[in-house]
C-alpha cells in the first residue's frame, strides 16, 4: 500500500497536537510530536534544556525520531498516516538558533518526501508556554517564518490552516485532501 504521509506542522502552541489528536480519535493513524519525548528523556537524564545544552545532539536525536517515523508510516496498512511535525522541521529549528548541521541532515530531507504539508499559523490566543515549550510568542512567530521557508526551499507548496476549533481545523484538512467529510 501506498500510504500518503500528511505533515501538521506551524511554530510552538499553535494547535498541531490537539488536531492530531482529534484525527487520532477520528480513527485515523496519527504519528506523536517526538521533542517532548526528547526532552523528558534528557531531563530524566539530568539536563533540563537538552536544545539549549547540546542543540545538535538534541536535533540529531529529533531527526532520527522523525526520519524513524516517516518510514514506519510507509509500513502501515493505513491510506494515510498524519504526522506531527516533519523531518525539514529539524533544519528550521537550527536555522532559526543559528545553528550549524551537518550535511547528512539535509540528506535526509531530500529522501523523506511528504505527500501534503499543513501549516498552523502563530495563534496567540491559544498559545501558552509550559516546561517543555520555553519560547515566547514572538518567537514562536519568528520559528513559524523558519518552517514555512524550509519546506518551501523544499519544493513544497504549503496549506496553511485558518484558526477555529479544533474540529473545523481537522474538517479543513480532510476537505483539503479531497475526504469526503460524514453528513
Amino acid at each position: 500500500m501506498n500510504t500518503k504521509k500528511i505533515v501538521i506542522t506551524g511554530g510552538p502552541g499553535t494547535g498541531k497536537s490537539s488536531v492530531l489528536q482529534e484525527f487520532s480519535r477520528r480513527g485515523y493513524t496519527c504519528f506523536p510530536e517526538i521533542s517532548r519525548q526528547v526532552t523528558l528523556e534528557a531531563q530524566q537524564q539530568g539536563i533540563s534544556q537538552l536544545f539549549l545544552t547540546d542543540p545538535l545532539l538534541f536535533s540529531k536525536k529529533l531527526l532520527e525520531g522523525r526520519e524513524k517515523q516517516f518510514l514506519d508510516a510507509e509500513k502501515r496498512d493505513a491510506e494515510r498516516v498524519f504526522i506531527d511535525r516533519g523531518v525539514h522541521d529539524v533544519l528550521a529549528y537550527m536555522d532559526y538558533a543559528g545553528n550549524p548541521f551537518p550535511p547528512y541532515f539535509t540528506e535526509v530531507c531530500e529522501k523523506c518526501r511528504y505527500d501534503a504539508v499543513f501549516v498552523m499559523p502563530p495563534w496567540k490566543d491559544i498559545y501558552v508556554s509550559d516546561n517543555e515549550r520555553y519560547e515566547d510568542f514572538q518567537q514562536a512567530t519568528a520559528i513559524y517564518r523558519f518552517i514555512k521557508s524550509t519546506y518551501i526551499a523544499y519544493g513544497y507548496e504549503l496549506v496553511e490552516v485558518p484558526t477555529g476549533s479544533i474540529p473545523l481545523r481537522a474538517d479543513f484538512i480532510l476537505e483539503k485532501l479531497g475526504i469526503a467529510m460524514p453528513e
